[in-house]
C-alpha cells in the first residue's frame, strides 16, 4: 500500500505534471469565466493537446481545467450577473446582491475558498470509499432519479422568497419551454413548429446566457438611459476568519450534498447547488437574509458545485459510468490513454490511480492560490465604462452560444430568452425557478415514463423502493411546511389587521 502512495507522489509531484495542472487550471478559468465556452469544450479541445505526453501529465492538465472550469463560473455570475456556466446559475441568487452592497472582494474570496473547500472534500470522498458509495449510486432507477427530481422542484418555494406564486408561474413556464423538441419514449416531435432547429429542444446554456447575461445587459442599458446607473463601490475587505468558522457546518453540509449528487450519474452541479442553497437556508435562523448578498447562501452553492467533481469521478472510475458531459469526455480521455475504467483499473494501474488521486488534491490547492491571485484583478472589470462593458458581455454571449454546436440558431435562442427573462423580472417574476424547471424537467419526464412502463401503469413503484419512498417524503414534508408557513403568516396578517 505504501509502495503505491509511493509511487503515485512520485509521479503526481513530477515537474511537468504540477506545470500541467497550473495550466490546465488557468485554461479552465478562461473557459468557464467567458458565458457559453464551458468547461466541456474546453476538455474537449484540450485532449488532442494531451495525445502524447504521459497518463499523469496528460489527466493533471485535463483534470485542472474540469475542476477549474466549474469554479471559474461563479466569477462572472457574481461581477456581471452572468453565469459563466450552468453550474453558477445558484450564485446568481447571493452573488450580485453582495456586488451592488460593495462586498465583491469577500464574494469572490468566499467563493474560491468554499469551492477548493467543496473539491477537497469530494477529493477525500473519492479516495476512502469510492467504490462503496459507486455501488449505491447503481441502486438509482427510474423511481429513483424521478423522486430526486421531483424533490429538486420543492426548492422553488426556497428560491421565490416572498414571491412563490410568481415562481411557481416561472417555474411553469420553464416547464413548458423543456417539452419542445422529441418525446424521449416515442421521438414524436412536440412543439417544433415544423422547425429541424427545434427537434432537440432547448439548449440549456444558450437559454441560460440569455436569462441572464442578455436581460441584465438590457437593464443596465435602461438604467444609462434613465440615468439611474449606479457606480459599484469595491471593498477591499476579504472573508474573515469568523466567517469561516461560523459556516463549519455549512461547509460539511453542501460539500456532502455535492459529492452524494456528484456520485448519481445525470444530475450535475446545478442541481447540487441549488439544493445546497436551499437546505443553507432551512437550517438558518435568518432564512429572511437570503437573497439578499447573504454570505452563508454563496458559501452553500458555492461548495457544493465544486464538490460534485470529485464525486462525479466515483462512478466513473469504479464502474466506467460517466455522470455528466464532461466526465464522459474525460472517460474518452483515459481510454486514449491506454487506461479502461472498472474495477481492474485498480488493481492492473494502482500507481496511476494513486497519482491521480494526488493529482486531484493539487489541482485544487492550485485553484486556491491562483483563484485568491486572480480575484485580486477580477473586481476592476467593474470599473470599465458600462459603454464599453455591455458591448463587450453581448459579444461574448454570442460568440460563446454559436461555439457550442455552431449554430446560429443558437444565437437566436440566447437573444429571445434575453427578451424573456427582460420581460420576466419587469414583472417581478424570479428567474432561477425556470432556469431550475428547466434542468430538472427532463430528469422528471423520462424516468416518469420509464417508472410507468417498469410498472405497468402502477404508481406503487414510487413507494414500494426505499431510496425513492425517502425522496418523496421528505419533499411531501417540505410542500407541509411551506403551506403551514403560508398559513400561520396569513393568520398573522389578520390578527394585525
Amino acid at each position: 500500500m505504501l509502495s503505491v502512495i509511493s509511487e503515485g507522489l512520485e509521479l503526481a509531484l513530477d515537474p511537468t505534471a504540477l506545470l500541467a495542472g497550473a495550466i490546465g487550471v488557468l485554461l479552465g478559468m478562461f473557459f468557464g469565466a467567458l458565458p457559453g465556452l464551458t468547461s466541456t469544450m474546453g476538455v474537449a479541445l484540450l485532449i488532442p493537446l494531451t495525445f502524447t505526453l504521459d497518463p499523469i501529465v496528460a489527466l493533471s492538465a485535463i483534470l485542472g481545467l474540469y475542476v477549474s472550469g466549474v469554479y471559474a463560473g461563479s466569477l462572472t455570475a457574481t461581477l456581471i450577473g452572468t453565469p459563466g456556466t450552468a453550474a453558477a446559475a445558484a450564485t446568481l441568487l447571493e452573488g450580485p446582491h453582495m456586488r451592488d452592497k460593495g462586498e465583491t472582494r469577500k464574494a469572490l474570496s468566499m467563493t474560491t475558498i468554499a469551492s477548493f473547500i467543496g473539491g477537497l472534500f469530494s477529493c477525500i470522498v473519492l479516495i476512502l470509499v469510492a467504490p462503496q458509495l459507486a455501488k449505491i449510486a447503481l441502486s438509482f432507477g427510474p423511481p429513483e432519479y424521478f423522486a430526486l427530481g421531483f424533490f429538486g422542484l420543492s426548492i422553488v418555494a426556497g428560491i421565490s422568497s416572498d414571491q412563490l406564486l410568481k415562481g411557481i408561474i416561472a417555474a411553469l413556464i420553464g416547464l413548458w419551454i423543456s417539452t419542445i423538441g422529441l418525446d424521449p419514449n416515442t421521438g414524436i416531435p412536440r412543439m417544433t413548429f415544423e422547425s429541424n432547429n427545434l427537434l432537440n429542444g432547448i439548449e440549456l446554456v444558450p437559454a441560460l446566457v440569455g436569462l441572464f447575461a442578455i436581460s441584465e445587459v438590457l437593464l443596465r442599458l435602461e438604467k444609462i438611459m434613465n440615468s439611474k446607473s449606479n457606480k459599484i463601490r469595491i471593498n477591499k475587505t476579504g472573508v474573515r476568519l469568523n466567517e469561516l468558522t461560523a459556516n463549519t457546518f455549512n461547509f460539511l453540509r453542501s460539500s456532502a450534498i455535492g459529492t452524494f449528487i456528484g456520485i448519481i450519474p445525470a444530475t450535475g452541479s446545478g442541481i447540487a447547488s441549488f439544493i445546497a442553497y436551499n437546505e443553507s437556508k432551512r437550517f438558518s435562523k435568518k432564512p429572511e437574509k437570503y437573497g439578499t448578498g447573504h454570505l452563508p447562501g454563496l458559501v452553500a452553492t458555492e461548495t457544493a458545485n465544486n464538490a460534485v467533481t470529485g464525486g462525479a469521478l466515483v462512478p466513473l472510475l469504479t464502474l466506467g459510468i460517466p455522470g455528466d458531459v464532461i466526465t464522459a469526455v474525460i472517460l474518452g480521455a483515459l481510454m486514449m490513454q491506454g487506461l479502461t475504467p472498472g474495477p481492474e483499473l485498480f488493481t492492473k494501474h494502482s500507481d496511476i490511480i494513486s497519482g491521480l488521486f494526488i493529482t486531484l488534491v493539487i489541482v485544487n490547492l492550485f485553484l486556491l492560490i491562483l483563484g485568491l491571485l486572480a480575484i485580486r484583478l477580477f473586481p476592476y472589470l467593474l470599473k470599465i465604462k458600462e459603454g464599453i462593458l455591455m458591448p463587450m458581455i453581448i459579444s461574448l454571449c454570442v460568440i460563446g452560444s454559436y461555439a457550442i454546436n455552431n449554430s446560429t440558431f443558437d444565437v437566436i435562442v440566447t437573444l429571445v430568452f434575453g427578451l424573456l427573462g427582460y420581460v420576466l423580472i419587469k414583472g417581478g417574476f424570479p428567474l432561477a425557478p425556470l432556469l431550475l424547471a428547466l434542468i430538472l424537467a427532463p430528469i422528471i419526464e423520462k424516468n416518469f415514463r420509464n417508472a410507468m412502463v417498469l410498472s405497468k401503469g402502477g404508481l406503487s413503484i414510487f413507494f414500494t423502493r426505499p431510496i425513492s419512498l425517502i425522496f418523496i417524503l421528505i419533499t411531501f414534508a417540505v410542500f407541509a411546511s411551506i403551506i403551514y408557513k403560508g398559513i400561520k403568516n396569513r393568520d398573522q396578517k389578520q390578527v394585525e389587521c
